[in-house]
């Protein structure tokens, strides 16, 4: 398939060498890092190390849980914070939308960020409010350190769904946030690992088993050790915003989601008016090319995207955005294809509409 364009990286990134290399590593390291003798210190020595290099990445300097993945990170997060009540927005991630059942939903505006009266008037003492920095779906960035002064004034906990975020992309988040969650194959590393990022563990309740008593199960270390190879590499944010721009200003009659709001310029949402999304992704595959209509974890039912709902977009206008994402070598050629032929398909629609 490499003569495909893939243009999905929000969804996924493909593992770079690094990271491959290194889990090959750690499948040679198989003892169980739990273990007493000495093959078992080894491993527990190399598990320490990756968990030390990839909070140096992020920039964090506090505790490090880790996980499979940012949904089991939000899960821990969620459940088992030092809160009475629990927060969310109303454009979280699915996982997020599952794990917090019974939590007080928080309205966006039509630009995507939260509404901080409403978060003035949720808000309290041991309170948790959770929110993705750069939702998945639109790339529209949430103001952290807005939220957190208003979290923090109040007494609460801020937890953070940092998934989408490069390592030391958001000094905000590093500085304000009590509970981060990151994700190693949205950065080009394994998927099956993950971490929880912990300010102060009298915040959170353990549960008995590894990782300090935090989470159960044996601990991963072929993929702890690719995260940590995979964050180590700088991802470069330039490149991706001036392909974007490059894409925005190709894409003729486009509606962007969320223009008037910080975006991140890995991440682009576009409507093309009168032709499904469904559609779209159809014609768009079938060229060799690679998009989604929102978040992995939903888009395969192609429901209405509740993201778009929450920031007042009606039928049939939420049923027409597609999602592109850039990564590690995308390149101008794949941009300005992918944008020929979403030019060549919405004149299409044009011309049947007239």
């Amino acid at each position: 398939m490499a003569d495909r364009i893939y243009l999905d990286h929000a969804a996924t990134t493909p593992m770079i060498a690094p990271a491959r290399a290194a889990v090959i590593e750690g499948m040679e390291r198989w003892a169980n890092p739990s273990s007493p003798h000495a093959e078992g210190r080894a491993a527990r020595a190399a598990l320490e190390a990756a968990r030390a290099r990839i909070a140096a990445a992020y920039g964090w300097a506090h505790e490090t849980i880790l996980t499979s993945g940012a949904s089991e990170s939000l899960w821990i997060g969620l459940r088992r914070a030092m809160a009475e009540r629990v927060l969310i927005t109303a454009v979280e991630h699915d996982s997020v939308l599952r794990h917090a059942e019974g939590a007080q939903v928080l309205p966006v505006r039509t630009d995507g960020t939260l509404d901080l009266d409403a978060l003035r008037a949720a808000i309290g003492p041991r309170v948790l409010l959770c929110v993705q920095r750069t939702n998945s779906e639109t790339g529209v960035i949430q103001p952290i350190e807005a939220i957190a002064e208003i979290v923090h004034a109040a007494g609460g906990l801020l937890l953070v769904d940092a998934a989408q975020m490069p390592a030391r992309a958001s000094a905000a988040v590093l500085r304000h946030a009590d509970l981060v969650a990151v994700s190693a194959h949205k950065r080009g590393g394994p998927p099956g690992i993950g971490a929880l990022f912990v300010r102060d563990f009298a915040a959170l309740m353990p549960m008995g088993g590894q990782e300090k008593g935090y989470r159960a199960g044996t601990e991963n270390l072929p993929g702890a050790l690719g995260f940590a190879a995979a964050v180590e590499v700088p991802e470069d944010l330039h490149g991706p915003a001036a392909l974007r721009a490059r894409l925005e200003a190709a894409l003729v009659g486009a509606e962007i989601v969320g223009a008037e709001s910080a975006r991140s310029p890995l991440i682009g949402a576009y409507r093309m008016p009168g032709v499904s999304a469904a559609a779209q992704l159809i014609r768009f595959d079938m060229a060799g090319i690679s998009v989604s209509a929102g978040s992995a974890c939903s888009s395969g039912s192609l429901r209405p995207s509740h993201v778009l709902t929450a920031m007042g977009w009606a039928e049939p206008a939420l049923r027409e955005v597609v999602r592109v994402s850039f990564g590690r070598g995308t390149t101008e050629d794949e941009v300005d294809a992918f944008a020929a032929l979403w030019c060549e398909i919405a004149a299409e629609a044009r011309t049947r509409a007239a």
